[in-house]
């Protein structure tokens, strides 16, 4: 494997891209990591890193030290080249906007060579493999690529989307199956042997990238659909003054029943994105899995609501106070527990939305990062032991840090269920 990939390019040095390139580092794979983030390129040339994943420091460092990984701004020739940029939406209207891949595309395209191989790990809509192939082609006339020569073409073209869980990056890049869609049985091959470098898991060969692509989508809708189902028993619950903890606990006790539990919506770049690539693809039949989305991202509308209800209650209490005068404290922006990561995270657009809607302080306890991001005004990035004065206390993620902790005294709005059964006072 070593003697066929003796250089490897990863365009893209995001959370996906980087603990990649470090992983075939750590196998004494030389890899040139490719980012238009020049303070990314800094860092990881210093051996240090701009992300929060564990033990991705370590790696980078030795990786960088013993000479096998560097980052650059230009593409450099290579043997293989992975492409893990971001496919975020086009504007409001929820479409993929491949604009990331094919910049990334026509960034490799002058120093492709016969005998290479290209692999699009970007979560993507269906066909957008087959888009980028012919992107390729489109730069580069004098190369032959799959869907015009098949077997024998210069440039072999696969997909094999990441499956990782973010704070966990590491160890599942190594032990989670890889699904690998070439355009021809050649490319699937070929890049098999490319990731079997350091995947333990089984590397299952799709029968087409179209496969490849719709089998992530497919794996997150499965679980945005579970995940709205929770969401919606945790609506219904609060109408009927149902506790909706003690309900998917007992529910859960049926041996063939496995509910997840309720959150404040759904966020991240897998999750929250990938069931609308979906609809897009299939506008007309993907009604279920359009449904449970709009139910996980109505769900930081629900929870203002509770946040007005609670405020409303604070100056029924006091008519001498005003809004202006009450503290609200909100637990976690991140999208998940334990992690630095705020993409499409519903707790941080119901931060946002409190800056602008709720007049008096709010307290941010986010122990995962080192400053505020942008749009969030006047509120105060604060430890959990400051904002213990707070008149309501809005628990969004349940970080470690939080689940440890004993409920605060006045009103809590929890949206993970960790202070439900402790003493205290529960709106």
């Amino acid at each position: 494997m070593t003697r066929e990939f003796k250089t490897i390019s990863v365009i893209g040095l995001g959370y996906i891209g980087l603990p990649t390139a470090a992983m075939f580092a750590s196998r004494k794979i030389h890899v040139v990591g490719v980012d238009v983030d020049t303070k990314a390129i800094e860092a990881i040339n210093r051996g240090a890193i701009h992300i929060v994943e564990p033990d991705l420091d370590i790696v980078v460092q030795a990786a960088v030290q013993q000479g096998y990984l560097r980052a650059t701004a230009v593409p450099e020739a290579a043997d293989a080249f992975l492409i893990a940029v971001p496919t975020p939406f086009k504007g409001d209207n929820r479409d993929p906007d491949l604009a990331y891949i094919e910049a990334a595309a026509k960034a490799i395209a002058p120093v492709l060579a016969p005998g290479n191989l290209v692999v699009l790990e970007s979560t993507s809509p269906v066909g957008a493999t087959e888009r980028m192939a012919g992107w390729l082609a489109e730069a580069r006339p004098d190369l032959s690529f799959p869907q015009t020569a098949g077997e024998a073409s210069d440039i072999r073209i696969a997909h094999c989307p990441e499956r990782v869980l973010p704070g966990k990056v590491m160890r599942e890049l190594i032990t989670n199956d890889r699904v690998i869609g070439g355009m021809t049985p050649r490319c699937s091959a070929v890049a098999a042997r490319l990731y079997r470098a350091f995947v333990l898991g089984e590397c299952v060969l799709a029968s087409s990238p179209r496969v490849a692509e719709m089998a992530k989508l497919t794996e997150n809708s499965f679980r945005d659909v579970n995940i709205a189902f929770a969401n919606e028993l945790s609506l219904i619950s609060h109408d009927l003054d149902i506790d909706v903890w003690e309900l998917i606990r007992l529910a859960n006790r049926h041996p063939r029943v496995n509910i997840l539990q309720p959150g404040p919506g759904v966020g991240g770049h897998c999750i929250a994105v990938d069931p609308w690539f979906i609809v897009s693809s299939a506008p007309e039949r993907a009604r279920l899995i359009r449904t449970a989305r709009e139910v996980n991202d109505s769900k930081p509308h629900w929870v203002l609501d509770q946040v007005r209800a609670a405020i409303g209650a604070c100056l029924m209490a006091d008519a001498s106070r005003t809004a202006s005068e009450v503290v609200l404290a909100v637990y976690g922006l991140a999208f998940k527990p334990d992690i630095d990561d705020l993409r499409e995270s519903p707790a941080l657009e119901i931060a946002r939305d409190l800056v602008v809607s709720h007049p008096g302080p709010l307290r941010v306890v986010e122990p995962n990062i080192g400053g505020l991001p942008a749009g969030m005004g006047h509120a105060e990035l604060t430890s959990f032991d400051a904002a213990a004065d707070a008149d309501i206390h809005l628990l969004l993620v349940d970080h470690r840090e939080f689940r440890s902790r004993q409920k605060p005294a006045k009103t809590t709005l929890d949206m993970r269920g960790i202070w439900t059964n402790q003493k205290g006072t529960t709106a």
